[in-house]
């Protein structure tokens, strides 16, 4: 064991190098310096923490794509944006861009587009411009890529004056309006009040990155994205959503529809999401898709079985010449006269209660008499006819 004199602490062995004294401090010294900038961090997030998001949710509107613009676009076709957004997928895992990258480049195409007329074979120098654009806005320097590896990827189809006057016109569209509050800046930001385990971040990641090839998510906010693909994301591990606020009526279009979305995922992303760095990702949406869809056959099936097993009642069968008797019911201070079923009989009108009460005629109550039912064919009108006769024979005799 050698000591060392210039130091404050032992060493073991000879074969390590030693630090001075000044190295020491300079570690020291860089050691708090870190801790004071932390603290002060901290004090300045508290205290700006509501006029941050409130900058943040206003950037988020104001940044946003109209769907219905894009919708006019004369050439480029929404069938064309999946392979944009593959060439991108890969560009931002090649280069190893950092994920808010490639959520801002897609924002900075969809923006141009619902700005300016795209020619088709334009559009890819138009997703290429936004990808530079955004790693030069948030990446680190050494991981920008170079317009040459850009023009490489494209199979040298653009020479480099094109990306450097595509880029210029495409700031000027945005009037240098870069920023954008992506998909995902909330999702770190959930993810680490909750303390979400990495894999459910990964997931997360995943489902808003499919959220980015389908039409109905161009124009939606970047905070519904995040919070639908986060607790879809829960759901499929198996995790409980810390979630219990409200949900209104976007919220729960947007869940939905991206839940249908999940069983048509680009075969690209899929690629990049397998693999351990992304927790295997898209290999455990397969996997529960899978048992969902086993699950949903098994309920059909035995649903299906307990229908079959299930007796049906006979219909119920009415003998003709029944006579069907109905009591109308009484509304206010009319009555609701049932109708006479074809073999029965009509039900005589039931007297109303101010008909019961008895009438004054010279200070001594008379009845009143009930109403004479309905006359009908057969019997009634027998009767009537009988009737007439008699009373013809006797004015006869009267005049003789």
């Amino acid at each position: 064991m050698a000591y060392a004199r210039d130091c404050t602490f032992f060493v073991e062995g000879d074969d390590v190098p030693r630090i001075n004294l000044r190295e020491h401090a300079k570690i020291q010294a860089r050691a708090v310096q870190d801790q004071i900038g932390n603290e002060m961090s901290r004090l300045v997030h508290e205290q700006y923490l509501d006029d941050i998001m409130d900058h943040v949710r206003r950037m988020e509107e104001e940044t946003l794509p109209d769907v219905h613009l894009i919708d006019q676009q004369r050439e480029i076709q929404w069938s064309d944006r999946p392979s944009l957004i593959d060439f991108m997928v890969d560009a931002t895992s090649g280069f190893a861009l950092l994920p808010e990258t490639l959520f801002l480049a897609v924002n900075l195409a969809d923006r141009y587009c619902s700005r300016r007329t795209v020619y088709l074979h334009h559009y890819q120098l138009v997703g290429c411009a936004a990808l530079l654009i955004a790693a030069k806005y948030g990446d680190k320097k050494d991981r920008v890529p170079q317009i040459s590896e850009i023009g490489h990827m494209c199979c040298n189809e653009y020479t480099p004056e094109m990306f450097i006057q595509m880029e210029m016109h495409m700031l000027n569209t945005l009037e240098w309006t870069v920023g954008h509050t992506t998909v995902d800046f909330y999702l770190k930001l959930a993810t680490a009040e909750e303390a979400d385990p990495i894999e459910v971040r990964h997931m997360a990641g995943y489902l808003a990155e499919i959220a980015l090839y389908h039409r109905e998510f161009v124009s939606t906010r970047s905070s519904v994205i995040a919070r639908a693909s986060l607790t879809l994301a829960r759901a499929i591990l198996g995790r409980s959503d810390s979630f219990d606020g409200d949900w209104d009526q976007e919220d729960q279009a947007v869940m939905v529809a991206l839940s249908q979305a999940l069983r048509r995922p680009s075969v690209t992303l899929a690629n990049k999401y397998a693999s351990p760095h992304y927790s295997r990702a898209s290999i455990c949406l397969s996997e529960f898709l899978v048992a969902q869809a086993a699950i949903a056959r098994r309920n059909a099936a035995i649903a299906a079985q307990a229908a079959a097993l299930t007796p049906q009642s006979p219909p119920a069968e009415i003998r003709r010449g029944t006579a069907v008797y109905d009591t109308p019911a009484k509304h206010g201070h009319g009555y609701a006269h049932a109708a006479a079923p074809s073999d029965g009989y009509l039900t005589p009108p039931i007297t109303p209660d101010s008909y019961l009460a008895p009438q004054q005629r010279d200070g001594f109550p008379v009845s009143r008499c009930p109403v004479t039912p309905t006359p009908q064919h057969g019997v009634y009108a027998y009767q009537h006819a009988h009737h007439a006769a008699q009373y013809a024979a006797r004015h006869q005799n009267l005049h003789q």
